[in-house]
């Protein structure tokens, strides 16, 4: 007799069931009526998108649902009304009204138009008091090699409140032009003065601090400065006078900042699938693997910290082809509080080609919407131009400078300030670069432009008058004129002018600074008050301060912090939108 194990013996009857089933599927018909209730149906398939290959790309825009008129309806009158155009008539004549009036701003906005500082008389510079400081890039723990790089084109962003260090630095390192070369580290800012005039988190400056950064303090890297890795990209279209761009590695240019989710971005420019030079962007925990683990560790809840949108190099496109140059450069992007993402390409710059202003929405993996700029909105910038006196200054040239900021207009401090769509803007720095007879620049002018925070992004207001900082001075004036606003320099000039030994400049005044200066990045500073979570570090207040990351002469870097409301103080508005 033959012994099976208790589960081996239905080992049998199962087989013989699945030979009935299969002999009873295959020789059974099912009466028609009821096959459709016997039959799996495949699922549909899903609505076709539209699918362009990357070699067509070149010749083919992105499709967008009003691709008829290509822009954005204004929004619900958030910033601007306009009152009704009364016909001017007379005994026997009818004027018709005309096609824009001047709109009736806000009064959220009211704060925007106040002028606190008056300008510089012979430079028309206004002058804040806030000073540039040093910005070193030898850690305290320094390496037996001496450092022997020169780096410049500093971007600055702060690193979240939990974190044991204040700020992240990306700086240029000065090469023979034939590489690029980019550092990462982390800083922290040392004081000097009484304790009480010390910022939130700061330390004194050791002696060693001051040999780097110098007698008024300043930021000094804490670990040391790690080269950037990006990997290479293809120059597709580099012909005649940007030959010679498609064999130089590395990128340049880089901007950092915070996205509207709290993802540290970096836009660099570098060589394109599309062009000569294009912009890319990059997520930093993919270049800086210790920012991934501080964006999971906040103390207030669990999180792995912000999914990653460019978790790669991922190229920004702009569209319709036509519309692109050889070489971009200098765009910014805003992150509305809606969650989406757009790209301000262009401000309408009356000397720059006749593009005109232009932003596109982003789709994903760097594709972008045709222009969806207001077709009605009239250009800021003529105005700027038009009232140069000057005519060898007319040739300045305006161009987008810094990432954007969003801005809520009114004081963290106060209980009633409340963000809404009616008080918030984005801001950013922009420049008019003067050339000299050499076509190199003389100087760059800081200005700053502030947009509607919804979109179409109406450009709402810019600065009157061109800023300096407290130990800033501008190119094409002599020291006398440049300092002729302060108050300390008047009492030392008063006192040397009369004699003879100092019957020519400065008068034993102040002399000249840089021989040019310019802004790179903008972000809010580190010490805010609050804890602020990172998908707030791009959101601010007027009491905040706004930490300006600032290039010298190619050659050297510096910062300065400054409440969000000194700089955006005493604009022009923008003429709003044309009637009809």
């Amino acid at each position: 007799m033959i012994y099976l194990p208790p589960l081996r013996r239905l080992l049998l009857p199962v087989i013989v069931l699945l030979a009935l089933i299969v002999f009873y599927r295959s020789s059974i018909r099912v009466p028609t009526s009821l096959s459709s209730s016997f039959v799996f149906h495949r699922p549909p398939p899903p609505p076709k998108g539209f699918h362009i290959p990357l070699a067509e790309f070149r010749t083919h825009s992105i499709l967008v649902a009003n691709a008829s008129s290509n822009h954005l309806p204004p929004p619900s009158q958030y910033f601007y009304s306009y009152g009704k155009e009364k016909d001017h008539d007379s005994a026997n004549i009818s004027h018709k009204s005309p096609l824009y009036s001047k709109p009736i701003l806000a009064s959220e906005l009211d704060v925007l138009w106040k002028c606190f500082t008056r300008p510089n008389k012979y430079t028309k510079h206004i002058r804040l008091s806030n000073i540039i400081q040093n910005i070193s890039q030898i850690p305290p723990i320094q390496s037996p090699k001496p450092e022997t790089r020169v780096f410049w084109n500093p971007t600055v962003i702060a690193l979240p409140f939990w974190s044991q260090n204040q700020y992240l630095v990306v700086s240029r390192i000065v090469t023979d032009g034939n590489h690029q070369a980019n550092v990462l580290c982390e800083a922290n800012v040392c004081y000097t003065g009484p304790a009480e005039e010390a910022r939130k988190g700061e330390v004194p400056c050791t002696k060693d601090d001051l040999q780097h950064v110098g007698p008024a303090g300043g930021m000094r890297c804490v670990t040391p400065p790690m080269l950037l890795r990006v990997p290479p990209t293809p120059a597709e279209n580099c012909e005649g006078k940007y030959g010679t761009y498609v064999d130089i590695p590395g990128f340049h240019d880089p901007r950092i900042f915070w996205s509207g989710k709290g993802e540290p971005l970096m836009m660099v420019n570098t060589q394109s699938r599309y062009a000569c030079f294009g912009l890319w962007v990059i997520d930093l925990r993919s270049l800086h693997s210790p920012l991934g683990s501080l964006l999971s560790a906040s103390p207030h809840r669990l999180s792995l910290g912000p999914l990653k949108s460019y978790p790669t190099l991922t190229e920004l496109t702009r569209n319709p082809p036509s519309t692109r140059s050889a070489i971009e450069k200098n765009w910014l992007m805003f992150f509305p509080a809606s969650g989406e993402s757009y790209i301000h390409y262009d401000i309408s710059d009356p000397l720059a080609p006749a593009r005109g202003r232009a932003f596109a929405k982003l789709l994903g993996a760097g594709l972008t919407t045709v222009n969806l700029t207001d077709p009605l909105e009239l250009p800021c910038l003529e105005d700027a131009r038009a009232n140069e006196s000057n005519p060898a200054k007319k040739r300045g040239t305006w161009h987008q400078a810094t990432n954007s900021l969003r801005l809520i207009l009114c004081n963290r401090s106060e209980k009633a300030c409340v963000p809404r769509p009616e008080n918030t803007v984005f801001f950013a720095a922009i420049h008019r670069k003067h050339p000299n007879h050499l076509k190199l620049p003389l100087r760059y002018e800081r200005y700053f432009m502030v947009w509607a925070a919804t979109p179409p992004f109406s450009m709402l207001g810019m600065s009157q008058h061109p800023i300096l900082l407290a130990n800033e001075t501008a190119s094409g004036w002599s020291a006398s004129q440049n300092w002729d606003d302060d108050i300390d320099n008047s009492r030392i000039v008063s006192k040397t002018k009369n004699h003879e030994r100092n019957s020519t400049e400065p008068y034993g005044g102040k002399g000249l600074w840089a021989y040019f200066t310019y802004t790179v990045s903008i972000a809010w500073a580190w010490g805010r008050h609050g804890e602020v979570e990172v998908e707030e570090m791009n959101v601010g207040y007027l009491d905040d301060e706004v930490v300006l990351g600032i290039g010298i002469d190619d050659k050297a870097q510096g910062f300065s912090r400054v409440k969000a409301r000194d700089l955006v103080q005493c604009l022009r508005p923008c003429p709003g939108r044309k009637r009809g």
